[in-house]
């Protein structure tokens, strides 16, 4: 497996691994209307340079099979996403690890994350920590309930 730098042709597999994640992965915890308007319609025009800017995405025989980012200035990581026919192979985790030695790299101590509920044991499995519940307002107007979680780097 491959973890390269995202560039602007691939917003359209990013945006494609991002909507059949949310479907496959979050359904047991939320309703199903939140993830029809969570994942519908195109991608946002602005997309295409936020894929551009900080995501990276995990590659196998050239294929995209997940992505990632971390704001290097707030270490905020964010769509962390693994197309559904390639979960459970460590991708996830490896994708987390990536991300961490860039952040190290960058200098800093600590990462953070709004992780959706089903999203949380794993990555506790990867070392964050938090259990409080929060609200996440989406670009899309979507409101859910989060977990706020962080990591301690050094």
């Amino acid at each position: 497996m491959l973890i390269r730098k995202a560039n602007r042709a691939d917003s359209s597999i990013v945006w494609e691994i991002r909507n059949l994640a949310i479907t496959a992965q979050c359904s047991k915890h939320y309703p199903f209307d939140l993830i029809m308007k969570w994942t519908s319609g195109e991608p946002p025009e602005y997309f295409s340079d936020v894929v551009d800017d900080g995501f990276w995405v995990a590659e196998i025989d050239h294929e995209i099979v997940g992505t990632g980012k971390v704001n290097l200035q707030t270490g905020k990581v964010d769509a962390v996403f693994v197309h559904p026919q390639r979960v459970r192979f460590g991708i996830g985790a490896k994708i987390i690890k990536h991300l961490e030695h860039i952040a190290i790299d960058v200098g800093l101590i600590e990462l953070n994350l709004e992780s959706t509920l089903n999203a949380a044991p794993f990555y506790r499995s990867c070392g964050f920590q938090g259990i409080e519940i929060a609200k996440y307002n989406s670009p899309r107007g979507i409101e859910l309930d989060c977990i706020l979680m962080s990591k301690k780097l050094l």
